[in-house]
């Protein structure tokens, strides 16, 4: 017992005994976290980075050669060297006219030589183009879904569809009406038309088909490619005298767009208005001081009224407001307004107006100068409007406000006839190959995309041989 006493004394006693602490000012700065990374897309708006997107990142590490270069990969080059091996069959293809066969033997391109002398006989068959001519007709530029057809199949045609020659007879019927057909019968006919169908129906290349049948006829054409840029981008002012919103920049590419055709009809079309021009605020330059019109001379055209509008800024969009109301004059030769992304101007613009110090409320495109112009179609006037389901718009309502009930012409996908011959074109085309080609396949390529021509092009190339 006193042992294990006197142990545990002695071990108590040979502990070391704590230490007062003692504070010491270190001369190095104690380190501070680094401050967040913004990333500013625009003056508007902000947005964080993500982290999830800078460590997925880091994972991937990219292909360099000796030279520090970042190298193309082996796939890439081989696409590239496929694609002019493709190119260069398809030139040798091109003398040996047996190969243009479409669907049970027929013919697959029309020998019709214009857009003016086709009919029913020639629809399921491609009508070719040459790049010359429609740069000539359509200096305005070529629909997104026609240059992208164009590119894959390496040839300038399109097929000829029944839809097409319904609207290009409608129109042509109104300008001049067939003395056989008596009064009440036949199909009627709407100097007002709105395209409006799924996506990849075709509507943008009717509409642009149209135009150059149109403008090959000796018409004058107002053609719109893209109506999307009417609300979008450029500068933007609110007119006090209006209410409406002008955008300049706009209405001087509009202007110089509508002169590359029409330029010789212009010069022979007077002015039949003669109140002088409203002035607005000019593209980025502010509003005249004291001047409020600029009057047109008299004798003036309606060629002097578009290069009024492109040479002075402050005067572009009152003349573009003018031409409008010009062309519902115009009686010599039949005058035609296309306006393709025709839904864009029934909802809201890119613009917004400042409503207190951090609220703004957006600017509908009804709102905009140009486009309340041009929109309407309670008029005498042929127009035709295309539906583009590319601009994201979103489904609209049945009746738009100043658009005709009856306006609204439905354009369908391709039939089962129209698909095989667009799947023998692309044969044709070596987008596939011959010895995977069948009716069972191009049937599940139609099937499978469910008429729409944009993916039928896209799943051509997958066909594989039946099993």
């Amino acid at each position: 017992m006193l042992r294990s006493i006197l142990r545990a004394a002695t071990a108590t006693s040979s502990k070391p005994k704590p230490q007062p602490h003692s504070w010491t000012l270190q001369s190095s700065p104690i380190p501070t976290p680094p401050p967040p990374q913004y990333s500013f897309s625009s003056a508007r708006n902000y947005s964080v980075k993500n982290a999830k997107s800078t460590t997925a990142t880091k994972g991937k590490k990219g292909k360099f050669n000796k030279s520090g270069e970042a190298a193309a990969p082996a796939d890439v080059d081989a696409a590239v060297s496929e694609a002019q091996a493709r190119a260069r069959r398809l030139a040798m293809d091109e003398k040996d006219p047996t190969l243009d066969v479409g669907p049970n033997g027929l013919p697959l391109f029309t020998s019709t030589p214009s857009l003016s002398l086709l009919s029913r006989k020639d629809t399921c068959s491609y009508f070719k183009f040459s790049m010359e001519s429609l740069k000539s007709a359509l200096p305005e530029g070529l629909p997104t879904g026609m240059v992208k057809e164009f590119e894959d199949s390496l040839r300038p045609a399109l097929l000829v569809r029944q839809s097409f020659l319904d609207l290009r007879d409608n129109l042509r019927r109104i300008v001049d009406p067939p003395l056989t057909l008596s009064h009440g019968k036949g199909p009627k006919l709407r100097k007002q038309v709105v395209l409006d169908g799924p996506v990849s129906c075709g509507k943008s290349i009717a509409l642009a088909m149209l135009v150059h049948w149109a403008r090959d006829e000796g018409w004058l054409v107002f053609y719109v490619p893209r109506g999307r840029d009417w609300t979008h981008g450029g500068f933007f002012y609110k007119n006090p005298n209006t209410g409406l919103w002008d955008t300049p920049l706009q209405a001087e590419n509009v202007l110089k767009d509508f002169l590359k055709w029409n330029e010789s009809h212009l010069k022979q079309l007077p002015c039949q208005i003669s109140d002088p021009i409203p002035l607005g605020e000019g593209a980025g330059v502010g509003q005249l001081k004291d001047v409020d019109n600029m009057a047109m001379p008299e004798g003036s055209t309606l060629y002097d009224l578009v290069n009024t509008g492109i040479k002075h800024t402050h005067a572009a969009v009152g003349v573009v407001v003018r031409l409008r109301k010009e062309l519902s004059l115009v009686k010599n030769i039949p005058v035609l307004i296309a306006i393709d992304q025709y839904n864009s101007w029934f909802t809201f613009s890119e613009y917004e107006e400042a409503v207190k110090v951090h609220s703004r409320r957006p600017v509908h495109a009804r709102e905009l100068t140009m486009v309340n112009a041009f929109r309407s179609m309670m008029h005498d006037d042929m127009m035709v409007g295309a539906f583009s389901h590319s601009t994201a718009v979103g489904k609209l309502r049945k009746d738009l406000p100043n658009v005709p009930e009856d306006a609204r012409v439905n354009c369908p996908r391709y039939t089962l006839d129209e698909a095989a011959s667009v799947c023998h074109y692309y044969l044709r085309q070596r987008l596939v190959q011959h010895e995977v080609f069948s009716e069972e396949n191009w049937k599940k390529v139609y099937y499978l995309a469910n008429g729409n021509g944009s993916e039928m092009r896209g799943l051509v190339p997958f066909m594989r041989q039946s099993a």
